[in-house]
């Protein structure tokens, strides 16, 4: 029964980590120098902020779930 969820939750993570916006572009821009905007505070807003907050609770019932399968 776990397995099975386990398995649900992996792939609903991989399917929503291929849907975040490309952070590394961002991050190339550090050694160019080319993004002043990249120490702003900027916020998530909208889809952005679902899917990143969909990403930190499947990551965190996907660690729970192998935990709980690990102790068994």
């Amino acid at each position: 029964m776990l397995e099975n969820i386990l398995l649900g939750i992996s792939i609903l993570l991989i399917a929503i980590v291929l849907l975040q916006g490309n952070k590394a572009s961002d991050a190339g821009a550090i050694i160019t120098g080319g993004n002043d905007a990249l120490f702003q505070n900027m916020k998530e807003r909208g889809l952005e902020l679902f899917i990143s907050r969909a990403t930190m609770v499947l990551g965190l019932a996907f660690f729970v779930i192998s935990f709980i399968l690990f102790l068994a």
